[in-house]
């Protein structure tokens, strides 16, 4: 551990913790076996790094005796304050997961992506770079985000079309997948298995049950084409900071 990290009080450190320069930890972390944690990290307040997964005798998605890596904190993410990382997750550098957010095992979050508050990545899930998760939406297991995507707030994402009913869906569970620069707008529901195309748009409160096709604008229940992307709002027309 280097001499510049700084630890708050009631801070607890499992076996195996590799902490990098920089690091700030706040007080009543936890921070679980074998967790790797990159240079100038940032863990606020009883924030819970690297806990394993629970599994109900019910559960249909989280699996025993499945072994985990350790998780990665690669340099300069930020964790907020109540924020819980799995065993297993591997967040690369700049990533920020607000307070109270949850990425579960298996998840990989790229590069300068922004979770928010109360956000959850459910397990399983590929989050590409530079998107932008808001608060309480909802990223369902086996899900695909590529980058630049854009999820706005309590965006509900879905895997199971039958509805928890069935021995034929355990075989069944599909996510959602977003297409680089795909935006989904606040309070919509996208349905299992569905694919919004490059730069495509689904609007507020639209329930999604087919795939949108690139650089389209879908809206409604069920969400129909409203009319087309603008050329200015298109991925490549944009300039990232």
């Amino acid at each position: 551990m280097s001499g510049t990290t700084r630890i708050g009080d009631g801070v607890t450190l499992g076996r195996g913790v590799v902490i990098g320069a920089g690091v700030t930890i706040g007080h009543g972390a936890v921070i679980h076996d074998d967790t790797v944690i990159g240079d100038d990290v940032r863990i606020h307040d009883h924030a819970v790094i690297g806990k394993l997964p629970m599994k109900a005798k019910r559960s249909a998605t989280t699996s025993d005796g499945v072994v985990l890596h350790p998780t990665f904190i690669e340099k300069g993410c930020t964790i907020g304050t109540g924020a819980i990382i799995y065993r297993g997750a591997w967040l690369q550098p700049d990533v920020l997961v607000a307070d109270l957010a949850t990425v579960r095992e298996r998840v990989r979050v790229g590069t300068g992506t922004i979770v928010g508050r109360g956000a959850a990545i459910e397990n399983d899930c590929e989050v590409g770079a530079r998107c932008k998760l808001e608060t309480n939406s909802y990223i369902c297991a086996y899900s695909v985000l590529e980058d630049d995507v854009f999820v706005a707030p309590c965006v509900v994402t879905t895997n199971d079309n039958y509805l928890a009913r069935s021995s034929a869906r355990f075989s069944k569970f599909k996510g959602v997948t977003v297409k680089q620069g795909g935006r989904i707008g606040a309070g919509a529901t996208i349905l299992p298995g569905r694919v919004i195309h490059r730069d495509g748009v689904v609007a507020a409160g639209s329930v999604v049950t087919k795939d949108v096709p690139e650089r389209t604008i879908v809206a409604g229940n069920p969400a129909r084409k409203l009319r087309d992307v603008p050329e200015d709002q298109w991925l490549e027309n944009q300039r990232h900071g």
